[in-house]
């Protein structure tokens, strides 16, 4: 069973976000709760995945961001925006955040994206991820993606290819007939040679380089 905690200042989204992972069979949301109570909330209930309001009255979404990233079991935590030109965003990801949502996803894509985050994997809204690839990569790449992306060997670029899919290590090693040890060998790789600190940056990175473009809600 993932458990989940949904932090969001709007009571509708926090109890239509219950109701809708709840049905999902194998998601619990252990809490719902405004941003004030995350952090404690997180601490008592352990969750696996939080998912974050990055914008609310009470606390600042990215301060419970870094707080929640502290503690001594860390959750993964995804970002939740109302749209995609969001000014914090790239400071999110900068801070740890394992992808972004937008708060209207089709709610029949909510629960596969709370099993890829579960599983390692990236989660990127394509509205959010097209911010982030103008914002974050133009300012913080020393030379462009594909010269970036020329770094890596071909085994290399085909893991970061399913990297920036979404999939975990382990559904790599089955799709490429490798062990997890093996891909998150690769994947520590990948990163050092693209100087960068996270799964999500390298996605956003290989979209940069033309690699592929990162699917849609619905075609997850």
């Amino acid at each position: 069973m993932i458990r989940v905690l949904v932090v969001d200042d709007e009571a509708l989204i926090r109890t239509g976000f219950t109701h809708i992972l709840d049905a999902a069979g194998d998601i619990a949301v252990v809490a719902a709760v405004p941003g004030g109570l995350a952090v404690r909330t997180a601490e008592e209930k352990q969750p696996d995945v939080v998912l974050l309001d990055i914008r609310m009255p009470d606390v600042d979404g990215l301060t419970v961001l870094a707080d929640l990233c502290g503690l001594p079991h860390p959750p993964v935590v995804a970002m939740l925006t109302t749209f995609g030109m969001d000014e914090y965003v790239s400071t999110a990801l900068r801070s740890g955040a394992a992808g972004f949502l937008l708060k209207d996803t089709d709610p029949e894509q909510l629960a596969p994206m709370v099993r890829t985050l579960a599983e390692g994997g990236v989660v990127l809204s394509p509205k959010v991820t097209r911010t982030v690839v103008d914002g974050f990569l133009d300012h913080e790449t020393s030379e462009p993606a594909s010269r970036a992306v020329a770094r890596l060997t071909d085994r290399e670029r085909a893991v970061l290819v399913l990297v920036a899919e979404g999939l975990s290590n382990g559904r790599i090693g089955a799709r490429m007939h490798l062990s997890a040890g093996t891909v998150k060998d690769h994947v520590s790789a990948i990163l050092t040679k693209l100087r960068v600190d996270s799964r999500v940056q390298a996605a956003l990175l290989a979209e940069r380089a033309g690699l592929l473009k990162l699917p849609r809600e619905g075609d997850r």
